[in-house]
This record gives C-alpha cells, structure tokens and sequence, in this order.
C-alpha cells in the first residue's frame, strides 16, 4: 500500500464528517477488503467514518490536549500498517479503539518520564465536557483530571473508559487486550483510589456524597 495523507484532525473536520452517506456506500467489513486491495480512497473513508470516535476516547483517557489531532493521526496510521492484521474486518471499530487505547496509553507513560517539560494548562481541560459547562462543573472535570494523573496508567486508562467514556465491561476489557476478570479488578483498584483521593477536593465532594 502506497503512502496515505490523512486530513488533520479539527474540531470543524470531525464534526462535518460524512458519517451516513459514507455507512450507506460501504459496511465496515467492505471498507476493510478494500483497503486491503490497496484502495486509496478507501483510507479516507476509514477516517472520516472513525475518527470522531478515536478523537473521543483519547480526549477522555488524556483530557483536553494540544497533541490530540496528531494522537488522533497517529492511530490510522498505525492502523492502515497493520490493516491486515485485523481478524475480523467487521470488528474494525473495536479493533482502532484498541489502538487509539495503546497510543493514549503510550502518551502517559511517556508523559510521566518526562513531565517538567511539559505542563498541561488546567483551563485547557474544559474541553472533555459537554459545551456550556459551568464553572463548578469545569472545577470538578479539573480535579478528576488532576487525580487521574496520579493514579497508575493501567488503572487510568480503564478507569477513563468506563466511567467517563462510559463503555460496556467486556468493551474495556477488549479495549486494554486484557481478561474481563482484569479488568474488573484494575477498575477496583482504580476506583478506590479515586475515591480515597477526590475526598480532598472540595469540588468533588457533593458528587461523593459531601463526606470527608
């Protein structure tokens, strides 16, 4: 397969992308044959009928981030590397957030090694919630950012998918290419530790309860 440009990843991209008429043209498992033929066109169908779902799980895994569109590059290209890799061509939507799942999951660790050089501006993490948010929700998704960066990454990244992604088990399970029994016990661990640490944010509290 030769070289493929993808469009960068904007807000005004993802939210004008063609997702129906390109569904009504070709099913998942078509798309896949043909990008496995070596069809170029068919990479750009590949992203625009994906890639609002890959921007959303990195945005919940990482919150708001400046490398997002190149994150986002990141997974298809990574994907249409590996396309014939995939088993079951009409799984290709599990199958890139798995991907979108390791490249987040890369980013942390990568980020914890060397995290002085590169501060994340509080503000900046506004943008996982909803449009309108108000200023005391805006002080809690800081908080829930601020304790997620503490917590180890594989408890993070499930953690993110379930709760805040607000995916199935066995999707999480699939997701981080661990057991449903794993994952179960990583989100245990996950959420015990949240819990012990958003006690100590007031913006937090009333979501918890308002105990101490």
């Amino acid at each position: 397969m030769g070289v493929v440009r993808l469009r960068p990843v904007t807000e005004e991209s993802v939210a004008g992308a063609d997702v129906t008429s390109l569904a009504a043209r070709l099913d998942d498992a078509a798309l896949v044959h043909a990008l496995r033929r070596g069809d170029q066109s068919a990479a750009g169908e590949l992203f625009d009928r994906f890639a609002p779902r890959v921007r959303r799980v990195i945005l919940r895994v990482l919150g708001a981030d400046q490398d997002l569109p190149d994150l986002v590059q990141d997974v298809f290209v990574h994907a249409l590397r590996d396309i014939d890799k995939l088993a079951e061509p009409a799984a290709v939507s599990g199958w890139l957030v798995g991907i979108a799942v390791n490249v987040a999951r890369r980013t942390i660790r990568r980020r914890t090694r060397w995290r002085w050089l590169r501060p994340t501006a509080p503000e900046e993490l506004s943008e996982v919630a909803a449009p309108g948010i108000d200023n005391a929700a805006s002080e809690q998704l800081r908080a829930v950012y601020s304790i997620l960066d503490q917590l180890p990454v594989d408890e993070r990244v499930p953690f993110a998918l379930r709760f805040i992604e607000g995916m199935e088990l066995k999707e999480v399970a699939r997701a981080c290419d661990v057991s449903l029994a794993t994952i179960k016990r990583r989100l245990k661990k996950a959420e015990t530790s949240f819990r012990a640490r958003a006690k100590r944010h007031p913006a937090l509290l009333e979501r918890l309860g308002g105990d101490r």
